[in-house]
């Protein structure tokens, strides 16, 4: 892919994509060169009362600003080493596994310090300590941990959509190919999140997906049966009884 940029010798894009963690389904998508910066695409996928959920590598303390200024929420993952000057600090339930909690400005002073206050949430998990930048005031430290935890929903499903849709092997080589791939994959997820939700009041998974496919491959072979055969005879459980010869 001439067009994407990556590294000398190297060409690859990047999708970035919002996936809405209430629903459980993907609903922004952009393309870049696969060197692109990642940060500036929360903005554009993020509207204004909604909170994006990042992993470190979001890490961004002009951006923290800049989120706040647009009216968008965010519950991102720092570095533990990051410097915090503390200005209030929060009360935690002794019996959490909450162990700090505090407003604070966020980064080293004159350098990449944060201009408006955010607030830092540290908990610990199975001995692994976790550090969460967020704007959102309103939430128990604990609500804010579960958040944080949620985003492992967009790994999941970013494997099984290149597992099982198989959207990973390229047939596209330019920019509007690649696009039109990804989003005739996203568009098949959500079509089978509707049926999955509609018919089984259940999530996406490859049982009803083969399930589904099963039921397509016999109508498909009974509508062709039909087609070529002037008496079709009778169809009972998927087994074709025909008096064609």
């Amino acid at each position: 892919m001439h067009w994407a940029d990556y590294r000398k010798g190297s060409q690859k894009a990047k999708v970035h994509l919002g996936f809405d963690l209430n629903r459980g389904i993907p609903r922004k998508v952009f393309l870049s060169n696969g060197n692109g910066a990642d940060r500036p695409f929360v903005s554009m996928i993020l509207s204004p009362g909604e909170t994006g959920v990042t992993d470190r590598g979001y890490q961004a303390h002009d951006r923290f600003d800049q989120w706040q200024e647009e009216g968008k929420h965010f519950v991102s993952r720092i570095k533990a080493s990051t410097k915090k000057t503390p200005l209030k600090t929060n009360e935690i339930d002794p019996d959490s596994n909450i162990f700090y909690d505090a407003i604070v400005l966020l980064g080293t002073p004159g350098v990449n310090q944060t201009q408006k206050p955010v607030r830092v949430v540290g908990y610990s998990v199975n001995n692994i300590k976790y550090w969460v930048a967020t704007s959102r005031h309103d939430l128990t430290a604990e609500k804010i941990a579960l958040i944080y935890k949620l985003r492992w929903d967009i790994e999941i499903f970013f494997g099984w959509w290149k597992r099982h849709l198989r959207v990973y092997h390229l047939i596209a080589r330019n920019e509007y190919g690649l696009m039109v791939q990804i989003l005739a994959g996203l568009i098949t997820y959500l079509l089978l999140a509707i049926y999955c939700r509609e018919q089984h009041n259940e999530k996406v998974s490859i049982k009803r997906v083969r399930e589904l496919r099963i039921r397509i491959q016999n109508e498909t072979l009974i509508a062709n049966s039909r087609m070529t055969c002037p008496n079709p005879g009778l169809y009972f459980e998927n087994h074709q009884i025909s008096n064609c010869y």
